[in-house]
């Protein structure tokens, strides 16, 4: 795929540790990385517009093709002209396969080498899901990236398994690579997995490397190893993949951890977790987590996060949010959303400047001493 829709373009490395500024150019638009990908789940990211996605900086947005598959059906996106008509996004707009969700979702799988069968999580009916079947979706979807269809095998797996699992992967890459209809206006990436076993790691690299992918993903991280562990993979993973593509770090949005990825070289990250943990309450702040629904902050009419700019931090107060998170409002929930979205965009944001000057380390270590990790453990 050497003639890509997807483009990545390096600005400047820094200079004590992997990290990488650049910027990803797609058919809709040019993004600046390290990029954090707000989660668009159903055709939308939780309680937000598109304008305020904007207005925050993202840069791009990711949705899943398991669930737009499900409903409303890929075919009808396709006809309403394509996810971003249908979500009014005119921004780039990345998919993952859906193999993450058929893994961790859906009843009675049973994965052979033609793909894998399961229970339809919405209703029981039996579903197929193939390599073939999964790029047939994403380019119905439209979206500028595409992610090939792996299998997830849990980080704790053992290793007989484990190889089986990353071979099929392999062949799985390259079957999707023949069936992806619009390699013109969409790009696709390999998903590199393997485990904590570094020498599988290293076999997938090669077999997808050797594929000519328009970007890599490391996947099978994030899934319950230690944060320690994941950062050992990364050492080795990021190293075997080419510095002229773009690399995803697949559902890592723990701050630490983003930070951590960007020191080892990766230049893309989603998660669910800003707008997942919102919903209950609790925030990201330049001070450490905090949940704003506790009984201290019923009379506190300062800002959820003095440090911050945000919509949210600039108009409103911990009280008014504790007010509307134990009424049961919606609008809370949009104000802690938001928050939580701006505050990892503008940490990403931070990282890229301190790429710039250089100054990486010392960012990191400044910031996870403010954050809290330190004194409280890892627990985002």
């Amino acid at each position: 795929m050497s003639d890509s829709p997807i483009k990545y373009r390096l600005i400047k490395k820094e200079k004590h540790t992997g990290a990488r500024l650049g910027e990803i150019i797609t058919p809709h638009g040019t993004f600046p990385t390290p990029m954090f990908m707000p989660v668009g789940t159903q055709a939308t990211v939780k309680t937000q517009s598109p304008e305020e996605l904007k207005e925050m900086g993202s840069g791009i947005i990711l949705s899943n093709t398991y669930h737009l598959w499900l409903r409303p059906g890929d075919e009808l996106i396709a006809r309403a002209g394509g996810l971003h008509k249908f979500m009014n996004w005119d921004q780039p707009i990345l998919t993952d396969s859906g193999g993450f969700q058929v893994y961790s979702l859906a009843d009675s799988r049973n994965i052979t080498e033609e793909g894998v069968t399961f229970k339809n999580h919405l209703n029981g009916s039996k579903m197929f899901l193939s390599p073939e079947k999964a790029i047939s979706i994403q380019n119905n979807l439209g979206s500028d990236i595409m992610m090939s269809f792996d299998e997830c095998p849990q980080f704790y797996q053992p290793y007989d398994y484990v190889k089986k699992s990353i071979e099929r992967t392999s062949r799985w890459a390259e079957r999707g690579l023949k069936a992806h209809r619009r390699p013109y206006d969409q790009g696709l990436f390999g998903i590199v997995q393997g485990a904590g076993f570094e020498d599988l790691r290293r076999q997938s690299a090669h077999d997808l490397v050797s594929m000519d992918f328009s970007g890599y993903s490391i996947g099978g991280l994030a899934v319950g190893e230690t944060h320690e562990e994941m950062n050992a993979v990364l050492d080795f993973t990021t190293q075997l993949l080419p510095e002229n593509k773009p690399r995803y770090l697949m559902g890592v949005g723990a701050p630490d951890s983003l930070i951590d990825g960007v020191i080892r070289g990766v230049d893309m990250f989603d998660c669910v977790l800003p707008t997942r943990i919102a919903r209950n309450g609790t925030c990201m702040t330049s001070q450490g987590r905090l949940v704003v629904k506790n009984a201290q902050f019923a009379e506190d009419f300062t800002p959820l996060d003095p440090e911050c700019d945000c919509y949210t931090c600039n108009n409103y107060t911990r009280a008014y949010l504790r007010h509307l998170l134990k009424a049961d409002e919606t609008f809370g929930i949009r104000l802690t959303s938001y928050h939580n979205l701006y505050f990892l965009l503008n940490l990403m944001k931070q990282v890229r400047q301190a790429i710039m000057d250089d100054n990486l380390l010392e960012f990191r270590k400044y910031f996870v001493e403010k954050y809290g990790y330190n004194k409280s453990g890892r627990n985002f």
